[in-house]
């Protein structure tokens, strides 16, 4: 699955991910494409996670909270549901759907800088 994600158009060196995406071949596969890993380190079974790894995981975790809250507020207060035919219908919906989550934070700093 990560394959179908991580394509060669974007321009991106790092990837982004949480355990699920973490194998072996996936951390060569990346190397290969001269991607660098940024995906969460697995707790080893029936042992308790190293601190070093720990603190790696929560570095990773404060940048994609960054990404997954506007995800969130996307699904949760706009209601955005993406259920279209065709790939063209899903990315305009979801462009507009950035855009006016792009404006509302707009929005929001001008206020906030009106305020002082």
């Amino acid at each position: 699955m990560l394959r179908d994600v991580v394509t060669r158009d974007n321009t991106a060196s790092d990837v982004w991910a949480d355990t699920a995406y973490r194998s072996q071949a996936n951390e060569v596969w990346l190397k290969s494409m001269g991607r660098v890993s940024r995906v969460h380190r697995k707790k080893p079974r029936g042992k308790p996670m190293s601190k070093r790894a720990s603190g790696a995981n929560a570095k990773r975790s404060a940048v994609r909270a960054r990404v997954e809250h506007v995800f969130a507020r996307q699904k949760d207060q706009m209601r955005l549901f993406v259920r279209t035919i065709g790939i063209a219908h899903a990315e305009a919906k979801i462009t507009l759907a950035n855009l006016a989550y792009n404006i509302d934070r707009l929005v929001f700093h001008e206020r906030r800088a009106a305020t002082g």
